[in-house]
């Protein structure tokens, strides 16, 4: 009797899954600054969206070149090859970088 209830039990699945796969997939977002009149201000308005990302991303990786610096330098400093001085003065040039960086950054998504 189970042998009968198996072809129906997957049957029955086979069935059913694809209106699980149909799940309601989440609407895109409109641009942060709104949507405009026509395409061509809403594709400016994403462009933007996508030039914001970039400086962030930008940003993000001068943020992990400047900690990989401080980490090797710190690797250094156990070797007795460089001194406590030096991961200082790592750490100042790291976050003047960073304020440069994110000023640039922030004055490029104004022009645009």
């Amino acid at each position: 009797m189970t042998s009968r209830l198996r072809p129906r039990r997957l049957l029955i699945g086979i069935l059913t899954l694809p209106q699980l796969a149909m799940a309601a997939l989440p609407q895109s977002q409109p641009p942060t600054r709104g949507e405009g009149s026509n395409l061509m201000q809403t594709m400016q308005n994403y462009a933007f969206d996508g030039f914001s990302l970039l400086g962030l991303i930008v940003c993000a990786v001068i943020f992990i070149g400047v900690a990989w610096h401080a980490f090797g330098t710190y690797h250094e400093i156990q070797h007795g090859k460089k001194k406590w001085m030096d991961l200082g003065a790592t750490a100042a040039v790291g976050v003047a970088i960073l304020g440069v960086a994110i000023f640039l950054v922030t004055k490029a998504t104004n022009i645009l």
